[in-house]
This record gives C-alpha cells, structure tokens and sequence, in this order.
C-alpha cells in the first residue's frame, strides 16, 4: 500500500525492484494499481503502442467504483497534452513545442543568469541577517528562479506567483492532502489560470500564453477552452516543481559527496554532469500517474491487467543495477550511464520542458557553487523535511550555511 505521506522514497524502490521491474500497489483510497520500476522495463512502458494516457482507458474512474473525491482523480481528469494520445498529443505538442526547443530556450539565458544573480543577492541578505548564518536555500533560491522564469514565460503576473505555487503543490505534491482540500485547490488554481489566461486575452503580449491563444494548428483549429487552461496549467506546474526539485536534490548530493563536487570546483566534470547524475541518483519525481495499457500487457514477464492505473517509477529506474551497475546507490559524476536516466520520460510523451529545467539547472548550480564554494548544509542530511508526497522527492525546506563554520 502506498503511504500518502510518502517519504525518501529508495529503501522502499529497493525492496520492490528485488521483487522484479513491475509490483501491484495499491493507491491512497484503496485503488488498485501499478508501478513499473526497472529501467529498461520502464522505458519499454513509457514508449509502448498500447499504453495510453487517456483516462477514457481507466473504466473504473468512470463506472463508479472509484468515488467522485478521489484525490487522485486529478492526474486522470486533466485536459492537455500530459493526459492525452495519438493525434490530439501530437496537435497540443506541436503549439507548445516551438516554444522549448534547445535554441528557443538558450535565448533565455541572459535572463535565467540575470534571475540568478538576483537571487543570490537574496539568499546572502538572508544568511546576514539570520544570528546563525543559515537561510533556507529553497525558498530563496530553488523555488523562486524556476518560478520566475516560467511565469515569465507565460505572462503572469508576480503578484500571482506565491499562491500560484501553494496551489499547485496541494493539487500535485502534497498527496496527503485530504480530497476536500484538493478539489478547492483545483477550483482556485484553474480559476486563477483562467484569469491570467482572460488577462492575456484582453492585452496579448510576447508571451507563451498570448501564442498559445492565437495559435492555430495546420487544420486551422484553436485550443479549445480546456485545452488551453489544461496546458498552462501543466507548464506552469511542471515547469517550477520538477526544476525546483532537481536544483535541491543536486545541491544535497553534492554538499554531501564533497568529493564530487572537488571534480567539478577542479573543472574534472562538468555542471551538466552534475544535472544528468541527480536527475538519475536522486530525481525530482519519484511515481508519477498514470499511464494505461490498452491491453493485457507483459513487461518483463510481469502481466499487467488492461485498464490498469500505472505508475512511471523514476526514481527506482535510477537506481537500477541492472542498467547502472552494482554501485547505483553512489553519486558519482563520472557514471557513464547517468546521461542515460529517465527522469524526463522516454517517447511520444518525453517532457517538452527539459532543456529549459536543464539550463536553468546548471546555471543555478555553476552560479551558486562558484559565489559560494564553501556552501554545506546546515543541518545532517538525515533531519531535512522530505516532502509529504509520493510523487515529488526533495525536502520541504533546505537550510544552509554559506560559509562552512
């Protein structure tokens, strides 16, 4: 059974990959589900013909065996490209794909540095003015650089940005939410969406949404109202909470093997080496929902019932020893699988919006390691605050010293 609490999520992955790469769980709400946990088994599912991401092929979530306050429901009942097939993928893709492209996204580094700087500015303001040193990485810097960035992107206000991310971390994160708690979550974040979509509506400008509204694919058809919230909703969410995620992950992986971070101070390893080995020792989502297989399916001799809920094990693929070798459970920048990782996805439905979290990513982690070479936690890895989650996996708070005592 899977806890809603969720937790550091490896001991748990170990246990069920020496089972074999798929396990039967259980959902929060007694559920019956699945979650693929090897790394070639899972990217096999990922890119699977006859795995879907429409709920249409969930019939539980319709016939009314699961009740109308899942809180789960809202990975299934999403509209956009996250939670759609074929043809219709392919059309909402295509109007959000120009947009994150290796070269569209490289424009943005002039930006994401300038944010950076800022930031940094912050986050030794913070440390000055604490009697102890400490400010908390997350919330001055891991947090609000992908934040800023993305809303950027897409035309949001500042203003709107903190409650924005409340939100979306009790609709996607926070899956101890109670169901009461998540629908008024998915209430409030889709009506502020819709207000900052009619807002860009009113005075388009040069942004993602103001694109996004005026597009037309090559049949000439517009998004549709829920198509239109759905993906900003997506990019919104996905674009600060994974990136979010992964700038903290790395900075714990490396305050914690300063051996490895020594080879990159040294220029023996790269800053994007240092991206590909946390996405793939410590990645920013654990088990993402859902995928559905459109048949019995077998994956690695395990059968997988049609119409199953199924979970992208992400973390547990990354410690595959199979595939990563016996040491998988080492950060080690000098891996030569770690480019390998999965954290993204695999196929029709890898994640549009990595070169952007990539790039943000490196410039975050170069800036901040070489203004504060000597940067450690300020407490043992051990007593950070995992997140209450099963779906992302980072600590909701990150405490740090600037200046190692």
């Amino acid at each position: 059974m899977i806890d809603p609490l969720g937790g550091c999520p490896h001991a748990l992955n170990a246990r069920l990959r020496a089972q074999g790469s798929v396990a039967e769980v259980v959902l929060p709400g007694g559920v019956p589900g699945a979650v693929v946990l090897g790394h070639e088994a899972l990217k096999e599912f990922l890119a699977h013909p006859d795995v879907a991401k429409d709920a249409k092929h969930f019939p539980a979530l319709r016939d009314g065996t699961i009740p109308p306050d899942w809180p789960l429901r809202v990975f299934s009942n999403a509209q956009g490209m996250h939670t759609s097939d074929g043809a219709d993928h392919r059309r909402l893709r295509s109007l959000v794909g120009n947009a994150f492209t290796v070269r569209q996204v490289e424009r943005l580094r002039p930006r994401i540095e300038e944010l950076t700087a800022g930031l940094l500015d912050d986050l030794q303001r913070a440390a000055e003015r604490s009697p102890d040193g400490v400010a908390d990485l997350r919330t001055h810097f891991a947090l609000p650089l992908p934040m800023s960035v993305i809303c950027e992107l897409l035309g949001v206000n500042p203003e709107h940005r903190g409650r924005l991310h409340e939100l979306s971390n009790t609709v996607i994160v926070a899956t101890d939410a109670t169901p009461a708690e998540v629908m008024a979550a998915v209430r409030e974040l889709l009506d502020l969406i819709a207000a900052i979509a009619a807002s860009r509506r009113a005075e388009p400008g040069e942004d993602l949404t103001s694109a996004l509204i005026a597009a037309r694919d090559g049949a000439g058809d517009r998004l549709s109202e829920a198509e239109l919230l759905g993906t900003m909703r997506l990019m919104l969410v996905a674009g600060h909470e994974t990136t979010l995620n992964l700038i903290n992950n790395a900075v714990r992986a490396l305050c914690t093997h300063r051996d490895q971070l020594a080879l990159v101070l040294e220029s023996k390893a790269g800053w994007s080496d240092v991206v590909d080995e946390t996405l793939r020792f410590d990645g920013p989502v654990s088990w993402f929902p859902f995928r559905y297989p459109t048949r019995d399916l077998t994956i690695d001799g395990a059968v997988i019932p049609q119409g199953t809920p199924v979970l992208a094990g992400y973390t547990a693929a990354g410690r595959d020893e199979a595939f990563h070798g016996p040491d998988a459970d080492r950060f080690d920048l000098t891996r030569p699988t770690a480019a390998r990782n999965l954290s993204f996805g695999h196929g029709a439905h890898y994640c549009v919006g990595a070169p952007l979290a990539r790039l943000e990513a490196t410039i975050a982690l170069e800036a901040l390691f070489t203004r504060f070479p000597d940067l450690d936690l300020a407490v043992p890895e051990a007593g950070l605050p995992h997140q209450r989650s099963f779906i992302g996996n980072s600590v909701e708070a990150l405490p740090v010293r600037l200046v190692r005592g």
